[in-house]
């Protein structure tokens, strides 16, 4: 099995890659989806964050605001620290347990489509790292059409990741998704088609 990390920032266009990698034949896990389903009603970690946060960041319903949650820990690094620890090693567990669960299911290639893959060492971990990228102008016109937000807002956003010209420096593979999705998807393929000729003949992609 060859693991890749795949991670960006916001608004570069990483689900756009991550489906692209999926039509190619990848099991692909998104760790935003892990981060959603351990923070359910019931579940251990929603216990521990009602418990660190009060119950006013609770629905009607039961359920975690998560939107209500993040203006709690947006500018609040202790908070935020909080956070991580309750929702990270639950995470990383779940993480796991669906590389495994690929890799017993036989899939050659598995993705972890991981926002904050660099920010938490999981990088380390990987077989390769893509970084998905397009420069800063471009990232934030893009989340300010996408979101709706004033440019100050937008770059806060921005800000609370590690910047992509920072994390091309941990890439083995740069998905420069600046132009056209076409662009975009050729120089998908050709790193694809890298994997498949560096590793087909130890059988790990056929």
């Amino acid at each position: 099995m060859y693991l890749i990390g795949l991670t960006g920032g916001i608004a570069s266009g990483k689900s756009t890659v991550s489906k692209m990698l999926s039509e190619l034949g990848a099991c692909i896990i998104d760790v935003d989806k892990l981060s959603r389903e351990v923070v359910q009603l019931g579940k251990p970690a929603y216990l521990d964050i009602i418990k660190a946060f009060g119950r006013d960041i609770v629905e009607p319903n039961g359920e975690i605001n998560r939107r209500r949650l993040g203006q709690l820990i947006f500018d609040n690094k202790e908070a935020r620290f909080t956070l991580e620890k309750i929702t990270h090693p639950r995470i990383e567990a779940a993480a796991k347990a669906a590389v495994e669960a690929a890799e017993a299911n036989g899939f050659a290639v598995v993705v972890l489509d991981a926002p904050l893959l660099i920010e938490v060492g999981w990088h380390t971990k990987m077989d390769a790292v893509w970084v998905v990228y397009v420069e800063e102008q471009t990232q934030l016109a893009r989340l300010r059409g996408r979101d709706k937000l004033e440019e100050a807002a937008a770059r806060a956003r921005m800000d609370a990741q590690l910047a992509l010209r920072e994390k091309v420096k941990y890439a083995d593979v740069v998905i420069d998704n600046s132009d056209t999705p076409e662009k975009t998807q050729n120089n998908v393929i050709q790193a694809w088609n890298k994997i498949s000729k560096t590793n087909c003949s130890d059988g790990i992609i056929s």
